[in-house]
């Protein structure tokens, strides 16, 4: 007897056993029509979170000091607020000025990348001894995915893309982003020629099953995990029309911009209307330690084109409402202009612009100096944000706490309260 066995034997045994666990293993599909699938998911609250990595200046964005001694060479323009002025390097977001909230009184404490990245994406709370999740992670487990099924929580970004457990913290590497670097697919995400649809439902109806057998006796985050990542790519490989950016219509790619981050973006859209509940797009290179205004005037516009056209749509759809969108860096750039023409590191008085769900329209919260070297009252730290951010979600971060393991640990800093004024 040849004792290597066929793949025909190892299918016909799938499904005898898979008939008879059918009781175990029925699923939900069905039980909505496609109309109220779709009202549904439109109800459903959702997150853009733009990273601009190394610190986007707010001299040259949000907070401009025009014919002051730090104010650069770049005029302030009117936006569509009256008495509200943006840099003149953001004049489509100023013409969205309208439905953006910009807190001009962002006031943290690092002013290292190494930390300061890390601490602002978790909120710096209290040391507690474990490390706290990113926003990101905070939400998947706190909102879980939408009726999608799709992963909860994405990372757009250059460079290499998987899974980046690290941003879960203590709630377990489940709960980390899925990065897509460069804004592609993962590979190999197709199914294998060799295997048919049908085969392809069976073979993940019984890794389920084993998989729930397997982990009943262990602590689940040593299981959660792997299942999880099969399940996000079952899920995945049903939406891969999501990656295949030459389905962008050339008037979305041209009022985007063809660059990088316009693309990207553009991808983070069409995420949000397939369902992700967070979707986070990273850009790179805002770390201006020198020719702080030539990198800025090649930077900011990539930005302005993108995040402007990405708040109409998200507007136009009726999905704003619905849609917390935030854009932020781990710290502003320096008054004080260097001896290389550039701005240092300087988180004293920065600014975040937000937009969408929960959130007040058309205003502008705090101020700095009129010099921009510090706020003008004791500011807001990121914890504040953090408590802010979850209100405008439904999420009441005063009450809510996270179980480590039967430790209660708060959403944010439990010395910090949200920002009225940013919130509806």
């Amino acid at each position: 007897m040849n004792p290597l066995c066929k793949p025909w034997e190892h299918a016909a045994s799938r499904r005898q056993f898979l008939g008879a666990s059918a009781g175990t293993l029925g699923g939900l599909g069905g039980l909505l029509s496609a109309p109220a699938a779709e009202a549904l998911r439109a109800r459903e609250k959702q997150v853009l979170f733009v990273w601009l990595d190394g610190g986007m200046s707010q001299l040259e964005s949000w907070d401009p000091k025009p014919n002051t001694e730090f104010g650069g060479p770049f005029r302030a323009i009117r936006t569509s607020v009256p008495g509200t002025h943006f840099s003149e390097l953001l004049p489509q977001c100023a013409k969205q000025a309208h439905r953006l909230c910009v807190v001009r009184n962002v006031s943290t404490q690092d002013n290292a990348h190494s930390s300061g990245v890390a601490r602002i994406q978790r909120g710096d709370p209290k040391n507690r001894g474990v490390a706290y999740p990113f926003f990101g992670s905070a939400i998947a487990k706190l909102m879980g995915p939408t009726a999608s099924k799709l992963p909860p929580y994405v990372w757009v970004k250059p460079g290499s893309g998987g899974f980046k457990t690290e941003d879960a913290g203590f709630l377990g590497p489940r709960y980390g982003s899925l990065a897509f670097g460069d804004g592609k697919a993962p590979e190999d995400l197709l199914r294998h020629a060799s295997i048919t649809a049908a085969e392809d439902v069976e073979r993940n109806e019984l890794r389920e099953l084993f998989n729930r057998r397997y982990a009943a006796p262990r602590r689940p985050a040593h299981t959660e995990a792997s299942s999880f990542v099969f399940d996000t790519a079952l899920e995945l490989m049903k939406r891969q029309d999501m990656f295949d950016t030459s389905k962008f219509p050339a008037k979305d790619l041209d009022r985007y911009g063809r660059t990088e981050l316009g693309q990207h973006l553009l991808l983070a859209r069409t995420m949000l209307e397939a369902g992700v509940r967070f979707v986070k797009v990273g850009s790179y290179g805002w770390d201006t330690h020198g020719d702080n205004f030539n990198a800025h005037a090649s930077l900011v516009p990539k930005f302005d084109r993108a995040f402007a056209a990405v708040i109409e749509d998200l507007a136009a759809s009726g999905r704003l409402a619905n849609t917390l969108v935030i854009v932020m860096s781990e710290f502003g750039r320096t008054p004080r202009i260097n001896g290389h023409a550039g701005r240092d590191h300087w988180p004293e008085a920065w600014s975040v612009a937000m937009a969408g769900c929960g959130l007040n329209a058309g205003v502008v919260v705090g101020s700095t100096t009129e010099k921009g070297t510090e706020v003008k009252d004791k500011g807001h730290d990121i914890g504040a944000l953090f408590h802010t951010w979850f209100r405008a979600l439904g999420i009441d971060s005063s009450k809510t706490e996270y179980d480590n393991n039967g430790q209660p640990l708060p959403l944010a800093h439990e010395d910090m309260v949200a920002i009225k004024e940013a919130l509806a």
